[in-house]
């Protein structure tokens, strides 16, 4: 049996391991203790507001309010895009989901009340996301969805009255963009559109933490609307709102007003561009009811066309037009499928396309005063008389003039009156064989239609521009590298015509070269020559006011809501032209020949040049397997100096001086207000001038009436020995000495 010693040892060492057991247990918990404390403290007093705020965020949703966007105004303060007040039917999400059918009865009754289908207002207050396509809500959630604009009272009051039918469902003026089109104005494709903004664009402000931009907003796409977008959207109001653990909003924690748009001022002026919209149209029904005795033996098309008025001092944009053109109204509220397939459809002649700045066309004639300019400047004599025939024969082809009318030996400057195409053909061919012919490098006419800015983008103050085509050796050995392969190959492929493959080979051979043929046709504006009309307007402008290359702009100011100049924008010289100011007086004489004894004389009859001069030319660009394009450009003013440019071109529309003069003499009468029998009427008079100041806008956001003025021509006597008097507006109250105009004065 065990001794008593050995037994008190033993429940003396069982203690001593409940106690040490007891104590590792008492540590553990104190440790445990500490941690808990300690995290306790780091989450509740170090990193406290940050978890606080983290917490808080989880439970608030923010409603974002659009800010109202800053209008679009003409040079005088007349809105060409403003906002109009609409009823707006509009759905909360969250009360919809509160009904025990998740608000299926109320979109029911609500479709009887709007006479649409209720499956169109269930996809409109879809959340969009990367399966759901429109229409669908790309918003918050917790904001008011819109599900039409353009409610009739009846219907709101159908709304508003049964409430208690239309748990979620209001019914309120809301402002949208209008484009109110003063006088008749459309202006579609300088104005632009909006859209809504995409997950690109908001993904990429997330990652370069730059912009304000809000998933309910609306942007910019195109015109000006896209250029000036950040200074014509202004800021939206955020407010957070709480919400409990099932998404009921419990309070408003946060508040951050809407800060509105600014406005955009251009050098747009609605009156003459509704002119300008209005003489386009009358060109294109002109070259419709044109029978077409020449190539094709029917009727001229009159497709499309375009037409641009240019202040020449400045190269601000005074009117600008594309036919065909559309109603820019349709993109408010968001553009249906079916119109954007039109709108965008080669069959309706693609009305999207702004023909001013994207419609590239063989300038024809008018391009030879380009031609002229190279021919002075590389040593042509002026003085020298030149030949005229009916054809030359170059590099054993054959180049006429038009119809082969031959008028001997005459000046530069008859030639540009009768339009001798001989002349310029034997100028050209005469400066590529001293540069080298095949082997030259460049050729003086090439030189000078890039000085004029040919070739490449205007740089104008809207997107999408396009630089047409200027081709010379450069550009031939270029795309002859880039495309010999390709020509060489197709040169041997049994599956084409024998006649495409002998042009294969000839390109696959020499495609390099910039032949004489090359140089003759780009003499006259031909060949492989492309230009846009606002290009035209810009050459133009360059001759008529000595030598400047302006880069064109329509934006003229950016002004705040309540009227203050937040900034000017200042056009911006883009270039000289390499011409003596001889050889250019010269030159502008001669086209003021062109508007007397030319070409656009029959335009022209009975204007009062001596008063106004205006210079002219026209042309007739020809285009493989379609009828001849109309372009008729001008210059012209007070005798002491010309204001505008005036370029008018017609697709398949024929002559220059049967379509486009026509219209073109109108858009003169209604800047200068002259009548039928040449006389200067003050009634009719619209812009003899741009204003030189901004128009005023009030503290409330209105713009200043317009005031007019008679204003009395310098030495420019009228009927009875009086003074010629114009009527002239200038914007707001403004003292007549604010809007200078030529040495004349206000009375």
């Amino acid at each position: 049996m065990p001794s008593l010693t050995n037994a008190g040892r033993s429940r003396g060492d069982g203690a001593h391991g409940v106690r040490a057991r007891l104590i590792i247990l008492q540590v553990l918990v104190l440790s445990l203790v500490v941690t808990l404390f300690g995290r306790l403290w780091y989450l509740q007093i170090r990193e406290g507001d940050e978890y606080s705020q983290a917490a808080v965020s989880n439970n608030v949703r923010q409603v974002v309010t659009p800010a109202v966007r800053g209008s679009i105004l003409d040079d005088m303060g007349r809105p060409l895009v403003a906002n109009r007040t609409t009823l707006v039917v509009s759905a909360s999400r969250t009360e919809l989901l509160k009904q025990p059918d998740k608000g299926e009865a109320v979109l029911e009754r609500l479709a009887d009340v709007l006479k649409m289908p209720a499956e169109e207002l269930k996809l409109k207050i879809r959340l969009c996301d990367k399966d759901v396509s429109q229409p669908c809500w790309n918003g918050s959630p917790y904001q008011p969805i819109p599900i039409m604009q353009g409610a009739t009272t009846e219907q709101a009051l159908a709304i508003m009255e049964h409430r208690e039918d239309f748990p979620g469902i209001t019914a309120e003026p809301t402002a949208v963009r209008a484009y109110p089109t003063p006088e008749g104005v459309n202006a579609a494709h300088t104005l632009g559109y909006l859209s809504p903004v995409s997950d690109q664009e908001l993904t990429r402000q997330k990652e370069t933490g730059e912009g304000n931009l809000q998933r309910s907003d609306q942007v910019g796409r195109s015109g000006l609307e896209r250029t000036y977008d950040a200074d014509l959207r202004g800021q939206a109001g955020v407010t957070g709102l709480s919400v409990d653990n099932i998404g009921r909003v419990t309070g408003t924690v946060s508040e951050t007003p809407s800060i509105p748009g600014n406005h955009l001022v251009t050098s747009i002026d609605a009156r003459i561009q509704a002119v300008a919209e209005q003489q386009l149209q009358e060109a294109l029904l002109r070259a419709r009811a044109t029978f077409d005795s020449g190539n094709t033996g029917r009727f001229f098309e009159g497709d499309s066309g375009a037409v641009v008025v240019m202040d020449v001092k400045t190269g601000r944009i005074v009117a600008m037009a594309s036919a065909p053109t559309y109603d820019p109204n349709v993109w408010v509220g968001g553009i249906s499928a079916k119109d954007y397939q039109m709108l965008s459809s080669p069959e309706a002649g693609t009305p999207l396309m702004p023909r001013t700045i994207q419609g590239q066309f063989a300038p024809g004639s008018i391009f030879k005063v380009v031609s002229t300019s190279a021919a002075a400047q590389s040593g042509y004599s002026l003085k020298d008389n030149y030949p005229c025939p009916g054809s030359v024969t170059v590099g054993g082809i054959t180049f006429n003039n038009l119809e082969g009318a031959g008028y001997g030996d005459i000046s530069l400057a008859r030639a540009l009156e009768v339009s001798c195409n001989t002349v310029f053909y034997g100028l050209s061919y005469d400066m590529w064989l001293k540069q080298g012919g095949l082997q030259g490098t460049h050729h003086p006419m090439v030189d000078m239609a890039r000085a004029y800015g040919l070739g490449a983008p205007t740089g104008i103050d809207i997107p999408g521009e396009v630089g047409g085509r200027i081709v010379d050796q450069s550009v031939r050995r270029a795309e002859w590298e880039q495309n010999k392969d390709d020509w060489c190959r197709l040169a041997e492929d049994s599956k084409i015509s024998a006649g495409q493959k002998a042009v294969y080979r000839e390109n696959c051979i020499d495609g390099w070269q910039f032949r004489a043929g090359d140089a003759v046709n780009f003499a006259i504006g031909q060949g492989e020559t492309l230009v846009t009309p606002l290009q035209m307007a810009r050459v133009y402008a360059a001759i008529a006011n000595g030598g400047t290359v302006w880069e064109p702009t329509i934006g003229k100011a950016i002004v705040s809501p309540d009227g203050k100049v937040v900034r000017e924008i200042q056009p911006e010289v883009s270039g000289k032209l390499p011409i003596s100011p001889e050889h250019l007086a010269y030159l502008k004489n001669a086209l003021v020949g062109v508007s007397a004894n030319g070409t656009a004389s029959r335009v022209f009859a009975g204007w009062p040049l001596d008063k106004l001069p205006v210079g002219a030319k026209t042309g007739t660009g020809s285009v493989q397997n379609k009828q001849s394009t109309s372009w008729f450009a001008t210059f012209g003013g007070p005798a002491d100096g010309p204001q505008y440019a005036v370029v008018m071109m017609v697709s398949q529309g024929g002559t220059g001086s049967g379509t486009s003069g026509p219209s073109v003499r109108k858009i003169y009468d209604a800047l200068y207000g002259v009548d039928d029998k040449g006389n200067i009427d003050p009634a009719r008079a619209m812009l003899p001038a741009p204003p030189s100041a901004l128009p005023p806008i009030n503290a409330d956001g209105t713009v200043a009436p317009v005031a007019s003025y008679t204003f009395e021509l310098p030495g420019t006597p009228g009927p009875n020995g009086m003074a010629t008097t114009v009527a002239i507006e200038a914007p707001g109250a403004l003292p007549p000495d604010r809007v200078p105009y030529r040495g004349g004065r206000f009375v």
